[in-house]
């Protein structure tokens, strides 16, 4: 029965191997041909159209993604289905970026003389120089690995690993080159977690007009926590005969204030709001909302105008229902 410290040191094998491929890798992106490939894609006016057969297609089906989310416009199209339809994806204002290892798929090169014929550029990803596909391509970025991890040789392993990160390498030297934005990113990225935290903002979550919980500063500690308690935020905003913003009173102010053994119904709650509350503006993202509340150790906020006048509250349970939490 193999052991646990032979089955890590299989392990370990494959990083060291596929480590030293990518560090193999340095040299093809210094090339000529990555420069030259990343300009090429700047200027296409259509779409990269991602090819690769078996592992390199689903490599392939990786690199059209990322640079679909990251500025460049691109699919992958399947070079099997390709010979039967799915060729008329390609338009002549597009690239091809055609990936295999080998360089021989005879898939993608039966497809040369059409998408030649076309005028579409072809940019091939193979770890041969001197095969078919590198000759009959515009360009080709080389992906040549020192060995596969696979101690048969047999798997692609390295050469995979290496492909993803030229592809990594192309997206992100675009995304730089065209000053692509975290706005940018969030518009490709609604859906999730992720689109949440890069689209959703203050406005969308905070509770405003009714809802939003402010008492004047001359009325009583009791009167303010009816109103505390009909809105259920934890908390109501202070303000003055000018709607201006002058404090605030929570839960946790209640708290020390039954401590001290404060009259509640004598008191006004100007002497026991916490003045000078941390507020911030409404348009800014939620996210950034959250990480006032966590640097401020806070469970809500009170968003205010220029005036610094309340037009809104949220809490903590509000990132949680949105998501952002």
């Amino acid at each position: 029965m193999t052991s646990q410290t032979q089955l890590r040191q299989w392990g370990r094998n494959v990083i060291d191997i596929e480590k030293k491929a990518l560090e193999n890798l340095y040299q093809y992106v210094d090339s000529d041909a990555f420069g030259q490939a990343c300009e090429l894609i700047l200027q296409c006016k259509g779409k990269v159209i991602v090819m690769g057969m078996g592992k390199s297609g689903h490599i392939g089906n990786k690199i059209s993604a990322t640079f679909a989310s990251t500025g460049t416009p691109a699919f992958f199209v399947h070079p099997g289905e390709a010979s039967h339809g799915d060729l008329g994806a390609l338009a002549k204002n597009d690239i091809v970026l055609a990936i295999s290892n080998s360089g021989e798929s005879s898939e993608i090169l039966t497809l040369m003389p059409v998408i030649q014929r076309m005028g579409v550029p072809v940019i091939a990803v193979t770890g041969k120089p001197r095969s078919n596909m590198a000759k009959l391509a515009k360009l080709h970025l080389c992906i040549e690995v020192p060995e596969e991890a696979c101690p048969l040789g047999l798997a692609p392993t390295s050469s995979t690993t290496a492909t993803l990160v030229m592809g990594d390498a192309l997206a992100v030297a675009l995304l730089q080159a065209r000053g692509f934005t975290r706005d940018d990113f969030a518009l490709s990225h609604p859906g999730g977690s992720l689109g949440r935290k890069l689209l959703l903002k203050v406005d969308d979550v905070m509770h405003q007009g009714d809802s939003l919980p402010l008492v004047q500063q001359d009325i009583s500690v009791t009167d303010a926590l009816y109103e505390i308690t009909k809105k259920g935020l934890g908390m109501a905003g202070v303000i003055d005969n000018n709607n201006t913003l002058v404090g605030i009173f929570t839960d946790g102010d209640l708290r020390r204030v039954i401590d001290a053994e404060v009259n509640l119904r004598s008191t006004n709650i100007s002497e026991v709001m916490t003045p000078n509350c941390v507020t911030i503006q409404a348009g800014i993202l939620a996210a950034q909302a959250l990480q006032v509340m966590d640097d401020k150790n806070i469970n809500g906020l009170i968003v205010v105008n220029a005036q610094n006048q309340p037009i809104g509250a949220l809490n903590m349970l509000d990132m949680v229902k949105a998501g952002v939490i």
